[in-house]
């Protein structure tokens, strides 16, 4: 590198409302006044310095001169030297070592970052041989943190042990929620200061970046809050310099007059990390300035990584322990679902023990349509399951009544956390497990907000200046579903599928073998019992024989068509096709036919028939003329009595139309969307068709599609009344 006068490496960047989460704190271009930097390349060449190193460190510093030409301390030039032999990917770690300067005692640092080689020279005020001495407090102060049997008690006896071998008036240990809020689980005071044990302090206190720089580099110190920022020099056209894991960084102005606000004049913080995440912090606070030697800092540093290691020891435990609690309850229950008849029973037979294996208050079973409810009453419970997604097989989660479909937030009542689990989607089959709203009342640390308002850099963001206890009363949520249930819940939910799964495959060879008993075994019989019908009615001469074989033969016909459709409706679900034959079918003389059979059949109904134009289509004309027959017998049964049916055929671009009408009301929106449903309860003893199991529509879609048509519904509000009127679409055949 060339010689050349080095020039400042940054300015103090205005930050404002829109700026603040954006501030680059890692690259400030300054450092904290009680030490000095030098900055160096990786070919061991000074690249730059703070502004006050030449005076305090009394050397020669020049851009692109040599480390060992500096003069530095014999121990100083070694640890360089390390730093440059072990860099990995431009990287290594801190390195250590105490030096003398004149009659002033440092404290040198020694690491690289992003492939400089940065060394730090921090202002020792104790000797070594004080400073030994609060190192040995700090390393008895690990065994007393490792003999800890819960979280709360590890971090009541951590503030106490940093407390004392540090000397700061305030040491408070801060626990983070899922929302990064913190709380102060734990203080050490001097007894004139306030306590701030119990207050909650808002996520935007620790803005995204810094959260980060707390993860990457778990020790922060601030020796005085009212310092004055040295700036750091570097060569023309040097990139800003990352001060991530330097130990004098400057820092946000921005926090700096958030201590203030609190009254604090000197600060340390040590991050506690677990699994990654920062989970906590031990934070100092002095009232005036102090510095704490690095030595001490890094066993205040040690400390915080014991407490990592026991809280994650602690919290493996207890989710060991809710792990058996939750397999013991699976087990049994897929017992008992293997052996019960009703699902719902066998839930709510264990509901106790699931509600305490996820920490609910109550439980819902739901399946086919029926609810059973445990700790809630039924009302609400089928207020809840109305609310429930039409079809999903992911397990569902809500814990605050935003989480709710909005129609149904005001039927809640007091349940807002919900756990569901959707064991038997084909049935809307659901178990769900509850929380009720946990009302709290939050202390926060101060009012949780920040105001604009006119600063050193001008009109910006400034953090709140009192921070006596703001109470809060929070509602509408329950307590977080944690991560421990979820994954129990999860294997929960896989189990109950299986066992879903299991129960339906039975259920479906059960009914294989009904359907082969119905189409074989039942057949022949109503086959004779129609012949004898008829022989009964031919041969016998008294009105009352004639009557009696026509009434048999009418009931044979009609078991007989019923066993047809559920023969039907047993090859659609196994994804069979009907079997459909297509040739060229004349549909205006198969319509003429249908309505013909009848107005035979039923005289005292008026059938106006209405042919527009004359089409042939590709079909099956035994299953079309299935379609058209469950068509007219719908309008029969719910058609107004004594008002005619309309049958209609015309074309419409490529396409042949057939409609059936009759007079009555709109069908009703719950049962439009499942009136091609088999089996629909609105079709199950109807009180005009008792004999109808709702296959007819059913079956009727499945045979129109299979003739690559369409089958729908609409209302016709001109008509006097109204008109129901279902519509056939087929696609007309293509001429030879």
């Amino acid at each position: 590198m060339k010689s050349s006068t080095p020039v400042p490496m940054g300015t103090p960047a205005r930050v404002d409302l829109l700026t603040c989460a954006d501030e680059p704190i890692h690259v400030p271009g300054s450092i904290q006044p009680h030490g000095a930097l030098i900055f160096f390349t990786m070919g061991g060449e000074v690249e730059g310095w703070s502004e006050n190193a030449a005076a305090m460190l009394a050397l020669p510093l020049e851009a692109g001169r040599p480390f060992g030409a500096l003069g530095l301390a014999g121990e100083v030039t070694e640890l360089i030297q390390e730093c440059l032999d072990n860099m990995s990917e431009g990287e290594t770690a801190p390195m250590f070592t105490p030096i003398v300067l004149g009659e002033a005692d440092y404290d040198c640092v020694v690491h690289a970052h992003a492939d400089r080689v940065i060394a730090e020279f921090e202002a020792r005020e104790l000797a070594s041989d004080t400073v030994a001495q609060f190192a040995v407090k700090a390393h008895s102060s690990i065994d007393r943190l490792r003999r800890q049997k819960s979280v709360e008690a590890l971090l009541e006896t951590a503030v106490r042990q940093v407390r004392e071998f540090t000397g700061f008036d305030r040491v408070m240990a801060y626990r983070f929620r899922s929302d990064d809020s913190g709380d102060v689980v734990a203080e050490a005071r001097r007894e004139d200061l306030a306590p701030f044990l119990g207050q909650r302090y808002p996520a935007g206190d620790i803005p995204p970046q810094a959260r980060r720089l707390y993860v990457l580099n778990t020790l922060r110190m601030i020796a005085d809050v009212t310092y004055h920022a040295v700036p750091l020099l570097g060569a023309p056209g040097s990139a800003s310099l990352d001060l991530s894991f330097a130990v004098l960084r400057s820092v946000s102005p921005i926090h700096i007059e958030y201590l203030q606000n609190m009254g604090v004049g000197a600060s340390m913080s040590v991050s506690i990390i677990v699994n990654g995440r920062l989970w906590g912090l031990i934070a100092c606070h002095h009232m005036s300035p102090k510095r704490v030697p690095y030595s001490i800092r890094m066993a205040a540093d040690v400390l915080a990584q014991v407490i990592a290691s026991t809280v994650q020891s602690l919290e493996s435990r207890e989710e060991s322990g809710l792990v058996e609690r939750a397999a013991k309850v699976r087990t049994s229950l897929v017992e008992s679902l293997l052996l019960e008849e009703d699902p719902l029973e066998a839930l709510i037979e264990h509901a106790d023990g699931m509600m305490e294996a996820v920490g609910a208050q109550a439980m819902i079973a739901t399946q086919f349509g029926r609810v059973v409810c445990r700790g809630i009453d039924q009302d609400c419970g089928e207020r809840i399951v109305a609310a429930l997604p039409d079809t999903t097989h992911e397990l569902l989660t809500r814990r605050c009544l935003g989480d709710w479909p909005e129609e149904a937030r005001d039927k809640l009542g007091k349940w807002v956390g919900l756990l569901g689990l959707p064991y038997d989607p084909p049935s809307s089959g659901w178990c769900l497990l509850l929380r009720h709203e946990q009302i709290e009342e939050v202390a926060w640390g101060g009012k949780p907000d920040k105001s604009r308002q006119i600063g050193p850099l001008g009109e910006r963001l400034t953090p709140r200046g009192s921070f006596d206890a703001w109470h809060e009363t929070v509602r509408g949520c329950a307590h977080e579903w944690e991560d421990g249930v979820i994954t129990h819940a999860r294997m929960t939910l896989v189990e109950l599928a299986r066992v879903s799964n299991a129960r339906r495959a039975q259920t479906e060879a059960t009914r294989a073998q009904l359907l082969a008993m119905l189409g074989h075994d039942l057949r022949d019989p109503l086959h004779s019992i129609n012949m004898a019908g008829m022989v009964l009615e031919k041969t016998q001469t008294g009105d009352k024989s004639t009557t009696l074989g026509k009434r048999i033969q009418s009931s044979s016909n009609r078991m007989q068509r019923m066993i047809g459709q559920v023969l039907d409706m047993s090859r659609i679900d196994r994804g069979l096709t009907l079997g459909v034959t297509l040739e060229p079918v004349d549909l205006a003389a198969l319509v003429e036919d249908m309505v013909e059979e009848a107005r035979l059949a039923y005289p005292t109904i008026v059938y106006e028939l209405g042919v527009d134009s004359p089409a042939t289509v590709m079909a099956d004309s035994g299953r079309l003329s299935q379609v058209l027959s469950n068509l007219l017998s719908n309008a029969r049964h719910h058609g107004e009595p004594n008002q005619p049916i309309a049958i209609r055929l015309w074309q419409d671009g490529g396409e042949a139309l057939v409609s059936v009408a009759n007079a009555g009301a709109a069908i009703p929106h719950e049962i439009e969307a499942s009136m091609f449903n088999p089996f629909k309860r609105s079709s199950l003893n109807n009180p005009r068709n008792r004999t109808g199991m709702g296959l007819g529509l059913y079956i009727a879609q499945q045979i129109v599609r299979e003739h690559q048509g369409e089958i729908d519904y609409r209302h016709d509000d001109g008509a006097a009344g109204g008109r129901v009127l279902f519509t056939v679409r087929l696609p007309l055949a293509q001429p030879a």
